[in-house]
């Protein structure tokens, strides 16, 4: 009986848990296109595929949840990614966004 009286407690712990997790898992990927965009877009003769190349650097289904902005200066490019974080929950849609920028220099 105690165990069946503390399952919705460990489940709700167990999915908050897991949560987290893909919350950080979202954060650490925005990172990584956003630094792989940087990288493109700070070369001249590849600029506009910087999109196209931090989203092949991210998973696939953090990929498809991501949008990329190009700024900076006239000697560096920053680009910000932004992705929006899954939700595990059933009922529960929205998280909110991970964003993450990189900066590089120009060539």
């Amino acid at each position: 009986m105690e165990l069946a009286g503390m399952l919705p407690l460990l489940l709700l712990v167990a999915m908050a848990a897991i949560q987290l997790g893909v919350a950080g898992y979202a954060v650490q990927q925005a990172g990584t296109g956003a630094r792989a965009a940087a990288r493109i877009a700070s070369r001249d003769d590849f600029s506009d595929d910087y999109a196209a190349s931090g989203r092949a650097a991210m998973s696939q289904w953090t990929a498809s949840r991501s949008k990329f902005s190009l700024g900076g200066a006239e000697d560096e490019v920053k680009v910000t990614t932004k992705v929006t974080i899954p939700s595990v929950v059933p009922g529960v849609d929205d998280f909110g966004d991970a964003s993450r920028s990189a900066t590089m220099p120009r060539d």
